[in-house]
């Protein structure tokens, strides 16, 4: 989001899918005389995946699933932000994955777990 890069952790069952996908399937995407080394996913023909691309792939992939909510690429995002801080992890921690200019931004996604514990508490506390 917002053309800038970031470096963020992916786990070990990601990485070795990413490793797959770079020995078998990238290379038969590569067109010759096109060499893109700063883009890791490639469409069909052999160039970068567009926003449209991607926001149609999810929204397949959803459908396919049967999810009925509406999800997006953004999607994404905001629930990677939302499990991090319910799981503990440092707001500056990911304010940086996020590529956030403002710790303020950031803190949306504090509030959203705010909100899941209120209802938390509601749900299970015996005064709720």
């Amino acid at each position: 989001k917002g053309n800038k890069e970031r470096l963020v952790p992916i786990g070990m069952t990601a990485r070795q899918w990413i490793d797959l996908y770079n020995r078998r399937a990238r290379p038969q995407l590569i067109k010759r005389g096109v060499l893109n080394d700063d883009v890791v996913f490639l469409n069909s023909r052999g160039s970068s995946l567009s926003r449209n691309a991607i926001w149609k792939m999810t929204r397949f992939y959803a459908e396919k699933a049967g999810i009925s909510a509406d999800v997006h690429p953004h999607t994404f995002r905001h629930s990677f932000a939302t499990h991090l801080l319910e799981g503990g992890a440092d707001l500056r921690a990911v304010q940086e994955m996020l590529g956030h200019e403002n710790i303020n931004t950031t803190q949306i996604y504090t509030h959203i777990d705010r909100e899941y514990l209120r209802e938390v508490h509601r749900t299970f506390h015996p005064r709720g």
